[in-house]
């Protein structure tokens, strides 16, 4: 497997995984398709067409090394992929004059997809992939086939693809339309998410009361708040701003935080578990650097490429959580750090509890 360089430089808010980790995010299996698994270009072209896997693997292939950046803050430096070139693909559908964006769209069970503008994959050089690091792409990567987009945050490059649609008009993917994941998707200018249209005396009404229980509330920013005891159960709170905020107290159950701001934040007695509905508490990508978490509650939560405690340039720990044997976290939770031992090691005096039964995650 390919080294990464160190000397290459990480986009703003990643962290690098441990050598030879690769976390699993999303979905885990496709949908089995009804026949042998193909992929076909549709849509706004001359002619539709279509590959099976053997066609796929016959045509010339290029292997370029890509660094994967995840929206959750992980990356993974110089992953060699292996398939053939977009480009090379399209030019046998032969795109319409007035075609300008792609969608890429998934086998799976909620027909994921994902779309970007035809000339920016035509200057990225994007592929489909069938092989990873010289082995076939597993299944929970993405196998036998993915799109794989170079500089864009990789929930742009889709697993399990079984169709390009090449469109007149552009078309929100799953996690772009339903998730609120920015559409650009570029690591280098943290295009990770697009927060609703709120006006200032709504959100001077839910600060108040205290309670954003169920609502979607991306991007919020309450920075340096006394918000104690907040009722935040099911709310989605991706990309928001608690830095220094006063959260004791605090039901975080259910919820999504991920890539929230929470450094230096006082958490003390908070509780980030499964909800009512068997919802888990998503903290994928949230910075809790300086952060409180003495009696803290992390039952069932999804920690991946979450930030505990910063370093400075000679690796001494710079800016660490406060965690004490009053701190609970149960395994399945630690495991989600599995990729980035330093971050689990700020954790290491909570106390470890037996993993609950499965959640369901976001």
């Amino acid at each position: 497997m390919p080294s990464p360089s160190p000397h290459v430089p990480l986009p703003p808010g990643q962290q690098l995984v441990a050598p030879g980790k690769w976390p699993v995010v999303g979905e885990r299996l496709p949908r089995t398709p009804d026949g042998p698994w193909t992929v076909s270009i549709v849509g706004a072209v001359d002619r539709n067409v279509s590959w099976s896997l053997d066609q796929l693997r016959e045509l010339p292939q290029v292997t370029r090394r890509i660094d994967i950046h995840c929206v959750t803050r992980w990356s993974r430096q110089q992953v060699e992929f292996t398939g053939i070139s977009l480009s090379r693909l399209l030019d046998a559908s032969g795109p319409s004059p007035t075609a300008q964006f792609v969608s890429f769209i998934a086998h799976s069970e909620r027909e994921h997809s994902t779309s970007l503008p035809l000339s920016l994959l035509h200057e990225a050089d994007a592929f489909v992939a069938f092989q990873a690091d010289g082995q076939p792409l597993t299944t929970e990567h993405g196998g036998p086939v993915r799109a794989v987009v170079p500089g864009r945050y990789f929930y742009k490059s889709l697993k399990w693809l079984a169709r390009i649609e090449i469109l007149n008009e552009d078309r929100l993917g799953y996690w772009e339309a339903h998730a609120g994941y920015h559409n650009g998707a570029d690591p280098w200018n943290e295009e990770r998410f697009l927060a609703p249209s709120l006006n200032a005396k709504t959100v001077r009404a839910l600060l108040a009361k205290r309670d954003f229980s169920g609502l979607d509330l991306r991007g919020l920013t309450a920075a340096g708040m006394d918000l104690r005891k907040l009722k935040a159960t099911g709310a989605k709170l991706r990309d928001a701003h608690f830095e220094r905020a006063d959260l004791r107290l605090s039901c975080f159950d259910g919820v999504n935080l991920s890539g929230a701001h929470l450094q230096q934040a006082d958490l003390r007695g908070a509780s980030f578990c499964v909800d009512h509905t068997g919802l888990a508490a998503d903290l994928e990508g949230a910075d809790l650097s300086g952060a409180d978490l003495r009696g803290v509650k992390l039952i069932g939560a999804s920690l991946f490429g979450a930030t505990f405690g910063t370093f400075d340039a000679s690796g001494a720990p710079l800016l660490s959580v406060l965690v004490d044997e009053t701190t609970q976290i149960d395994q399945s939770s630690l495991a989600s750090l599995d990729a980035t031992p330093a971050q689990r090691e700020f954790l290491r005096d909570a106390t470890i509890l037996s993993s609950p039964p499965p959640a369901i995650r976001h």
